[in-house]
């Protein structure tokens, strides 16, 4: 029932006085009396700059080559990428007003926003962080009316920015993931929590201590330069509070092998028995083994051994100049291959079980398909660790995978024989800067602290080379070509390795969150072998998701009886079951369900070969980071 005009209550006005009640009226009442431009005339006037722009820098450049001044190389295809974008960006203008239109709105939006806030009123925010994202965790973020503006201004602009650069028609894909990672590198460079002015943990940090806290800063930046020989190393984690074998790397073992690649270790028995087949661990180069034997609550080396396992690990060494010609085959006949031998003959057995970790995956199954051409059946179980055998799906690594970055890496590896580890380690932490790199210039150049003592960030700063040979035969054979796929597609010491001949029964463990080995890819990979394949996906990412142990109950994982080779990856997973808790019990009953036999603990001091130093070893104990002996 409606109610008449003349009985219902006057309107009262709520009117705000002052200062921002009169900005904020000024704004509004432009925005009402305001004219939209025409998009068919900014289109034109877009691209009338845009012809003129190209023809300025065309001529500036001829200028500068006329003086003699050369030009900075594009080595990485980088700035090739985005000229590429701009044309296409360029050559539809219409779009890119409506871009900047949107992009007015929503900054229009924002000041609404704002003035309602100031004024004491509440509203939705235009924008907000996306789940998971840190940044801006602190509370003044959200209740101070300065700093929850100049967050969304933020978010604003960078989504804008991203969309944008993400919405660009006609750009080959190689150039598209270039854009997009570089444009998210300098989107997240940008961002305020990065900044002394606009970070409000910084700014009460300088308050309280008077700015001691950016003195420090700066004489942490100035340590980690020197650190870096002139380069900046940001400073991760305090290694000063580890020390490999005490309070990291703990598992009890001995170094009973060693040559030019590699240390065997073979860890100290826990339990009075002994599964029959010993486990083989084929870690990555690309870092060292300890990842998995970081502390006793999480080391995988300690829960395998605790369950009855005779394990071994092999330990790479750190290479140097002297072995640039080391290549993949070096890598399979002095690396794996001997390991192999070495852990049948300590023990006596014929059958071994194997795990490889990423890299250490791709050797295993390539070891696996050379082995499968030798009709070598000593390697009874396999499990892979989020590693790729197909690299159709290479992750954000991709972005830096093609010809050109690869002769470019090829040439600075020749020079000096291998590629520093720094550079592996600087890529890695550009996939996720945020968390790898933008915390740490925060905490230890704008408040002026030392990083924490955290045990995965110590060995994520252990950093290790990569010999030239080895190197670009794997960048290119298996990243660049995906020849491992292909039956015959490599041959390693004079033998076309096929994975379809590999029977091995296999374990694949993945992660839903893995960054750098995508799980949908792992399970292309799964599909390559011959013999029966269970896959597993657990949950968070490359690291986390395999270092969880039961005992921390966390992420969860999922099964499905199906073989890989049945089903698409996205129908396994429709009809996998969930459960809660760590893969690692699967894993231990899939194992023993294999060959459960057990037999009198082995003792590393008893066997073929003597000990020649404790766990963890030599190779694994030299970081490239330490400080220089005076």
């Amino acid at each position: 029932m409606s109610v008449p005009e003349s009985k219902k209550p006057p309107k009262v006005e709520r009117r705000a006085t002052g200062p921002i009640a009169s900005i904020a009226g000024a704004i509004l009442s432009a925005h009402e009396d305001r004219v939209a431009p025409d998009p068919k005339e900014l289109a034109k006037a877009y691209a009338d700059v845009a012809k003129r722009t190209s023809a300025m820098i065309q001529n500036h450049i001829k200028r500068q080559m006329k003086k003699g001044v050369s030009m900075p190389t594009d080595d990485l295809g980088i700035a090739k990428a985005f000229m590429d974008m701009t044309q296409k960006m360029l050559a539809d203008p219409q779009k890119m007003v409506e871009a900047q239109m949107q992009l007015m709105q929503d900054y229009f939006a924002l000041w609404q926003h704002s003035m309602m806030r100031a004024m004491g009123m509440d509203g939705d925010p235009v924008t907000a962080p996306k789940k998971g994202d840190n940044r801006f965790k602190n509370k003044d973020w959200d209740e101070l009316f300065m700093f929850d503006f100049i967050k969304q201004s933020y978010l604003i602009t960078a989504n804008h920015v991203h969309g944008a650069v993400n919405s660009v028609e006609g750009l080959d894909e190689n150039s598209q993931k270039k854009v997009d990672f570089f444009t998210r590198q300098f989107i997240e460079a940008l961002a305020p929590t990065n900044f002394a002015l606009t970070n409000p943990d910084v700014l009460r940090e300088t308050v309280k201590t008077s700015g001691q806290n950016l003195l420090g800063g700066f004489k942490n930046l100035l340590r980690d330069i020197e650190a870096g020989d002139g380069e900046l190393r940001v400073k991760m984690a305090d290694t000063s509070a580890f020390e490999m074998g005490r309070n990291v790397a703990t598992a009890k073992g001995k170094v009973i092998f060693q040559n030019e690649m590699i240390q065997l270790i073979h860890f100290t028995p826990t339990t009075t028995e002994q599964y029959k087949r010993p486990l083989l661990i084929v870690p990555p180069w690309i870092n060292k083994y300890y990842i998995l034997d970081l502390r006793e609550s999480n080391s995988w080396i300690k829960w395998t051994t605790d369950q009855g396992h005779n394990v071994f690990v092999i330990s790479w060494v750190n290479p140097d100049a002297k072995l640039a010609q080391k290549g993949f085959d070096a890598y399979l006949a002095e690396g794996a291959l001997t390991a192999i031998d070495v852990v049948c003959d300590q023990t006596g057995e014929k059958e071994i079980n194997t795990i490889g970790y990423c890299l250490g995956g791709t050797l295993l199954a390539s070891t696996m398909g050379y082995m499968a051409a030798k009709k070598d059946k000593r390697v009874a179980s396999a499990t892979f660790f989020v590693a790729l055998l197909d690299f159709t799906i290479p992750g954000e690594l991709g972005v830096f995978i093609d010809e050109k970055q690869i002769s470019f890496l090829e040439k600075k590896m020749s020079e000096r024989g291998f590629m520093e580890g720094t550079e592996m380690a600087g890529t890695f932490n550009m996939l996720r800067s945020n968390d790898l790199i933008w915390t740490f210039v925060i905490n230890n150049y704008l408040l002026g602290k030392e990083p924490f003592p955290f045990d995965l960030l110590f060995w994520n700063s252990d950093s290790t080379r990569m010999p030239y040979a080895m190197h670009s035969f794997y960048l290119r054979n298996m990243y660049l070509n995906n020849r491992l796929r292909e039956p015959g597609g490599i041959t390693l010491l004079d033998e076309p390795i096929d994975l379809s001949k590999v029977t091995t029964p296999c374990y694949f463990i993945s992660t839903v969150e893995d960054h750098i080995a995508p799980w949908k890819g792992t399970y292309l990979g799964a599909t390559a072998l011959g013999g029966p394949v269970r896959f597993v996906l657990g949950g968070s990412g490359h690291i986390a998701g395999i270092v969880n142990p039961p005992s921390a109950n966390k992420y969860g994982y999922w099964t499905n009886d199906a073989q890989p080779t049945s089903m698409p990856a996205d129908d396994w997973l429709a009809g996998a079951k969930q459960t809660p808790g760590s893969w690692w019990n699967d894993w231990q009953a899939w194992v023993t369900g294999l060959n459960g036999a057990k037999v009198p603990a082995r003792d590393p001091m008893v066997g073929k070969y003597k000990p020649i130093g404790d766990a963890p070893g030599s190779f694994a104990s030299v970081r490239l980071d330490a400080p220089a002996k005076k």
